[in-house]
């Protein structure tokens, strides 16, 4: 680690992002078309599926598809990645993503299908667009690790991935504004538009990132050998990995039983919308989801500011104190959330929503270490591969915690499902901060 110090600059990878290596460079504008597209359509899909007829189990499975795309993909699109270049995957990857988007917009067109033994509710279309949608955020993981590796020193890692995730944590805050002007007075027709512009930034970061994307700085690994290879590199994963990926399960597990439902306590059971006078613009009167579009830029900003102060304290304390921090908001934001609003008195609940999703905008600061922690160990080339194989692992132990959110929303309580998200997040918490273990390059 550098004996000298630079002082921690909020904006630092805004200023630098021009003198970027190319291929982090290009990585970072497409990540940020693709973040926009995801941020405006994922977090508000919970309520289009209501909207399309589907109750909180059918919400809560779509979560868990949302983790089976999260357990596979990783694996086999770093597997891609390694094989035939960041470039070329990362291409087909945006145009599969690109479809799904528009499957969801097709969505809210397709009348129920009635094949005798089974109906097709609108609401399947958006499981169906999901497989397609999340196929640049998820297969590409691998290949995105593997970028900001093979361009970063091991010691600075950190803030290499500052630099990528501040560009991608804007379009984060950017895209729940937009969705909140155009969906201001409820969800629909307005939510249709959303997915129109999320598919226009698909293919422009589609194009942008083949275009411009220089593959000569590609380390390309061995061919897949098959299932045994997975087990050979299950197995092979660094040490450091092996207690960041307990408590990073537990952790994630949690935030999988009530992740989808955020929304929904804001627009189904506090139904609280957002009504302020501001100077010049006069009166702003937003429906619930609008105002959730609004917390989630609240969240977003607070993330943005802290992320790099962060990656650099990190080359003062370590990546596991950072990372530590991030993990324990992931675990008692469901607690506060589902209770706060009921049992803070003297607060106005719109307030009190806004000051909590402000303090999740903390989770993030820890991801650039999280990041570092994960790929830091890897080998030169089997950067993408050994993402895969933590992210198969955690993915695939996290699998059924949406169904199992979504039973316990609809059919037994809301506040029990997040009470026991917490605990469980909490668990990896303590365990991470017990047996977690520190990387070389930041000791």
């Amino acid at each position: 680690m550098s004996t000298e110090r630079e002082s921690v600059d909020l904006f630092g990878p805004f200023r630098q992002f021009f003198s970027l290596q190319r291929d982090v460079l290009v990585l970072s504008l497409a990540m940020f078309a693709f973040s926009l597209g995801f941020q405006m359509t994922n977090r508000f899909l919970p309520d289009y599926l209501v909207y399309l007829g589907a109750g909180g189990f059918v919400v809560g499975l779509f979560a868990t598809l949302g983790n089976v795309i999260g357990a596979v993909y990783p694996y086999y699109g770093g597997v891609v990645s390694d094989r035939v270049g960041s470039r070329y995957a990362l291409t087909v990857f945006g145009f599969l993503s690109t479809f799904g988007f528009a499957i969801w917009l097709g969505s809210a067109y397709i009348p129920a299908i009635d094949l005798g033994v089974i109906v097709l509710e609108p609401w399947v279309w958006v499981f169906v667009g999901l497989l397609l949608a999340q196929c640049w955020k998820s297969f590409g993981i691998g290949g995105h690790y593997a970028i900001v590796k093979q361009a970063t020193e091991p010691s600075r890692l950190a803030q290499g991935f500052a630099s990528t995730e501040t560009f991608r944590r804007t379009a984060f805050l950017i895209a729940p504004l937009i969705v909140a002007v155009l969906v201001a007075d409820e969800l629909m027709p307005g939510f249709l538009w959303v997915l129109v512009i999320a598919i226009v930034f698909a293919v422009l970061g589609t194009i942008a990132q083949h275009l411009l994307y220089d593959p000569d700085a590609d380390s390309v690994g061995k061919e897949f050998e098959g299932v045994g290879q997975i087990v050979d590199d299950l197995r092979a994963l660094p040490d450091p990995l092996r207690p960041l990926l307990v408590a990073d399960t537990f952790v994630r597990f949690a935030n999988g039983m009530v992740y989808a439902f955020f929304i929904l306590v804001v627009t189904q059971l506090l139904e609280i919308g957002l009504t302020t006078t501001l100077p010049v613009v006069g009166t702003i009167d937003l429906s619930p989801a609008a105002f959730f579009g609004v917390l989630l830029g609240v969240e977003m900003l607070v993330a943005l500011l802290t992320m790099a102060p962060a990656a650099k304290i990190a080359e003062y304390v370590g990546l596991k104190p950072v990372v530590g921090l991030g993990f324990f908001v992931y675990a008692i934001f469901p607690v506060l959330l589902i209770f706060g609003p009921q049992y803070v008195g003297g607060l106005d609940e719109t307030w009190l929503l806004i000051a909590l999703f402000a303090f999740s905008g903390l989770r993030f600061a820890g991801l650039p270490a999280h990041k570092a922690l994960v790929v830091g160990p890897a080998e030169k080339g089997a950067g993408g591969r050994v993402t895969g194989s933590y992210y198969l692992i955690r993915g695939a132990i996290v699998i059924p915690s949406g169904a199992l959110g979504g039973f316990l929303w609809q059919f037994v309580d809301p506040e029990l499902s997040f009470t026991i998200a917490t605990i469980i997040g909490m668990i990896g918490v303590v365990y991470f901060a017990i047996f977690g273990q520190e990387f070389e390059a930041y000791r």
